[in-house]
């Protein structure tokens, strides 16, 4: 497979295999969660001492379980009014984003399990969600073409990743068609974003240069994420296959490690607090790469 960079293809730079993996370790139920009245779409497991998992449904709600006590329902979170598509938790379990029809982007609070901010921005459904690895971005992905970068304490949309046109996007219904956007995920040091979209194409997003770098021919789409160490690329598609790319690296420079470690344990508003230049803190909040 080839892709493209800048208009120029790069040859060898990717490649993809199709999962056919026989099943060899057996495996044993846990637990059967019951009390979703729909399609469940989604799953977060919260990352720290609790062994808890939220699940998200076509039923309009999340439910949140607690698996040490043999899946106990702890908590049923209402505040969609149409499907819930995705859920996402940040790393330090501070703050849960959930995602569904209507445009609804809202973010919880994981100590209280209320909504805390409801993002606006979007001008479709918005079917996925991805919290970067420090916790400081979070990205949304909707059929209205767009992926939306935001910051996930001020509530700001940082930048809008646009897949095609608008009138590109219509068909005859005036409806948003080919260029829905149906998952987004971000690489592991959060200077990159991947998207898959119902226009046949895999993209791999800049988010210094809010433009794709790498573009690769997908047909059906329909979820993709980044292996821990960053250089695969994994995607599912409608049809039933995986395909495994392989991504040339690029070092961050010192000054992105220095702001993802950063990030990793300060907030916006306690960076906003910092006694440093105006400069160095439109960088560390994201307003400039």
């Amino acid at each position: 497979k080839t892709l493209s960079r800048g208009g120029t293809e790069l040859l060898n730079f990717t490649r993809h295999v199709v999962l056919n993996i026989p099943i060899s370790v057996a495996a044993h139920l846990l637990f059967n969660l019951k009390g979703h009245q729909s399609v469940v779409r989604c799953f977060a497991f919260i990352a720290n001492e609790n062994f808890m998992l939220i699940s998200a449904s076509r039923d309009t709600t999340m439910r949140v379980w607690d698996l040490k006590q043999d899946g106990k329902l702890l908590q049923t979170l209402n505040g969609h009014n149409q499907w819930v598509y995705c859920c996402a938790v940040t790393p330090d379990s501070s703050m849960l984003c959930s995602v569904g029809g209507g445009k609804t982007v809202l973010l919880w609070s994981m100590a209280s399990y209320k909504v805390i901010q409801k993002l606006e921005g979007h001008g479709g459904d918005v079917v996925s969600c991805e919290f970067s690895s420090n916790g400081a971005l979070l990205a949304t992905a909707s059929y209205d073409t767009h992926v939306i970068v935001w910051d996930p304490y001020t509530g700001e949309s940082l930048m809008k990743l646009r897949h095609c046109t608008t009138f590109a996007a219509l068909d005859v219904n005036d409806v948003f068609s080919t260029g829905f956007v149906r998952a987004v995920s971000f690489s592991q040091d959060g200077l990159n974003v991947t998207s898959v979209a119902d226009d046949g194409l895999l993209r791999i997003w800049c988010l210094d240069l809010q433009r794709p770098i790498y573009v690769a021919p997908l047909t059906n789409g329909l979820c993709c994420t980044f292996s821990p160490h960053g250089s695969v690329l994994a995607t599912g598609t409608r049809d039933g296959h995986v395909k495994f790319w392989t991504i040339s690296r690029v070092l961050p420079t010192l000054q992105d490690v220095c702001r993802n470690a950063l990030r990793r344990v300060m907030t916006t508003h306690q960076v906003m607090l910092l006694p440093i230049p105006k400069k160095i803190k439109e960088f560390l909040v994201y307003k400039k790469f």
